[in-house]
């Protein structure tokens, strides 16, 4: 796995699924469009938030993290903090705060690594929290993709 696939994935998460790539307008990530008809990777190579471990996400994580979790020796640890970013399904922003406001204010669904994730409503926007508490903040909504649909998040998240 690329040190560049896994430094996207990182600080976002990604709802897998088809994408209507003509509903959405070009999004700005990292200085960088996303072009609804490209793939999650073919997008985040242009982007600089993702292809460097020093932006707001990786900042707030211990030092030497990134470094130990790229090590050959942690591939198992590092495709579980990879895949707990990714979500079954196509949902939108919209989607999560239906679901989070039918479910009585938090939406949990299990990542792909198989643990949950809750989302929320928080301070006007949309918190996702880790199976340790840990909280992010969706900073960057529909990041509509051929492949998926990426919310751009400012933490890590980390699976129990």
């Amino acid at each position: 796995m690329s040190k560049f696939l896994v430094r996207a994935l990182l600080a976002a998460t990604v709802a897998l699924g088809a994408a209507s790539a003509d509903a959405q307008m070009t999004k700005m990530v990292g200085g960088a469009p996303m072009y609804p008809s490209k793939n999650i990777v073919q997008n985040a190579v242009h982007s600089k938030d993702h292809t460097t471990p020093t932006n707001e996400a990786f900042a707030k994580l211990p030092p030497g993290t990134v470094k130990t979790l790229l090590e050959p020796a942690n591939k198992g640890q590092l495709t579980a903090v990879l895949t707990y970013h990714v979500i079954p399904g196509k949902l939108t922003a919209s989607e999560l705060s239906q679901k989070i406001d039918s479910m009585g204010g938090h939406f949990t669904i299990n990542t792909v690594q198989g643990e949950p994730l809750t989302f929320s409503k928080m301070n006007g926007g949309i918190a996702v929290t880790d199976a340790k508490g840990g909280t992010a903040m969706v900073t960057i909504p529909d990041v509509l993709q051929s492949n998926g649909v990426i919310h751009v998040i400012n933490s890590v998240l980390l699976p129990g």
